[in-house]
């Protein structure tokens, strides 16, 4: 996630004109107002988390499209105009959104909602985990990519939309059982499963940081290029110290993320001789129709790839 946003068109301006759009215009009809919950959500992880609980009870709405990065984001009209007719919006919290230049606070702000009113973040009921060394004041965002963590994004959400739509409480809350047993499962398989890799394997090498959480739930010690994304990435310092982790280890496997560019990986298997044996999700799920589409099926891929290429 980038720390600083490229914005070409000032917000001020979007917001200006997602104004216009509303008032003026007739919205899209997956945006059409009607007796359902309107809901909005920042990326298409909380999207799916959301369609699981509701099903055909609410419309969902998703502000940052699949694959891209929710720091470096730019509003666009429809999505000024979604916030603008919203009943709930979700984000994740943990200075994902709010980070940088804000872009998610002005929208909300802007639209007149409110926190714990009409804005919920999905990780209010999740511990967090400090960045490191330099960051060492600031949270990881990246919470979701731990099962448990994820059951509680989802209870938190399923409250708040219980609360605004009352008249489907018992649908949502059958939902929500059955999506939660669902994730438990999976976690629970999870861990037992990778009770059979030797310690001195167990060194987890991505290009972000972005697997704390992931490793700490999973008997994994994270190893990356640098810690979160910015505009200083694979540099020499960066490279000698994941270099120098992979050294100290038994290792056999390095891994990319969907969201970044391999190029800096690439040197580390040049360097080490490490073949990068698969890629894997953070900040995205995969396009519709693609294994990883889902947050189960997004978990489940990396757990099942991250195992493999560690048993090697």
């Amino acid at each position: 996630m980038k720390r600083k946003l490229l914005i070409t068109i000032p917000l001020l301006a979007l917001m200006l004109f997602g104004t216009y759009w509303f008032t003026n215009h007739d919205a899209t009809a997956s945006l059409t107002k009607n007796d359902r919950l309107s809901i909005v959500t920042t990326n298409s992880i909380l999207e799916d988390m959301v369609q699981q609980i509701v099903g055909d009870d609410a419309q969902v709405y998703s502000i940052v499209p699949r694959g891209t990065d929710p720091h470096e984001y730019e509003p666009r009209p429809q999505d000024i105009s979604a916030v603008a007719q919203a009943d709930l919006i979700f984000h994740n919290g943990l200075n994902l959104e709010t980070g940088g230049n804000g872009w998610f606070t002005k929208l909300t702000t802007q639209a007149k909602k409110r926190p714990n009113k009409e804005v919920f973040a999905a990780s209010a009921q999740v511990a967090p985990m400090k960045l490191s060394g330099e960051n060492s004041d600031q949270v990881d965002p990246h919470a979701w990519l731990d099962l448990q963590n994820g059951i509680r994004y989802v209870e938190t959400i399923s409250q708040a939309i219980q609360a605004a739509d009352p008249a489907n409480r018992t649908a949502y809350q059958k939902r929500t059982a059955t999506y939660v047993k669902q994730l438990s499962a999976l976690d629970a398989q999870a861990k037992a499963k990778f009770q059979d890799i030797p310690q001195d394997k167990r060194l987890l090498v991505t290009s972000e940081g972005a697997f704390k959480y992931f490793a700490k739930a999973y008997g994994l010690t994270p190893a990356y290029i640098w810690e979160i994304n910015t505009e200083s990435q694979g540099t020499p310092e960066q490279m000698r110290q994941v270099l120098g982790q992979i050294s100290r280890s038994q290792v056999t496997a390095l891994f990319v993320e969907s969201s970044v560019s391999p190029k800096s990986m690439e040197k580390v298997a040049k360097e080490t001789g490490l073949p990068i044996v698969a890629t894997v999700f953070t900040d995205s799920l995969a396009k519709a129709g693609q294994a990883g589409d889902t947050y189960y099926g997004m978990l489940k891929w990396n757990l099942d790839h991250i195992h493999q290429g560690l048993s090697k």
